[in-house]
């Protein structure tokens, strides 16, 4: 019969903490953020001929095939940033919710690079409801920092990167 090794003045292993009520919503966010990123994706594949049109008007003196290529070089960047961005917002709200010190400052520095690709996305040709679709995401992903950095959070995630003997 196995009797497990004796120890001193030990209990159970600690309970892990749930997340506090911001770092859930942070994490509902999240998701929020990898449905519109799909539905994204979804539109900017079926708005071909307003991207056309949107990169005619920005140069009319574009060949037809100069437009076919770059509304090709455009389809391909966003099918390839598309189904990495719903990668990611679903990679961060799994370690978030886990508590995982570094996906806080991840999620910060993704939301920083998303607010350079919004002002990228208002410089360059675009249809408006990609625009407007960018600056839904965009929102998203301030609330969900927002609710990432409050006091509660703070608490949260020290408590989940503190020693594990």
């Amino acid at each position: 019969m196995y009797q497990p090794y004796p120890t001193a003045g030990q209990g159970p292993p600690p309970q892990r903490p749930e997340p506090p009520q911001p770092v859930l919503t942070a994490v509902k966010l999240m998701y929020a953020g990898a449905g519109i990123s799909a539905i994204s994706f979804i539109v900017g594949l079926t708005t071909i001929g307003g991207l056309k049109q949107a990169i005619r008007t920005a140069d009319p003196s574009l060949t037809t095939s100069q437009i076919n290529t770059a509304v090709t070089f455009a389809l391909v960047v966003a099918g390839f940033f598309g189904l990495l961005g719903i990668g990611l917002w679903l990679w961060m709200a799994w370690a978030n919710r886990s508590g995982k010190k570094w996906a806080r400052i991840v999620a910060t520095v993704l939301f920083g690079i998303d607010t350079l690709g919004l002002l990228s996305a208002v410089a360059r040709p675009h249809t408006v409801i990609t625009l407007v679709l960018s600056v839904l995401i965009w929102l998203v992903g301030l609330g969900a920092i927002i609710m990432l950095w409050n006091r509660e959070s703070s608490a949260y995630f020290g408590v989940m990167s503190g020693p594990r003997y």
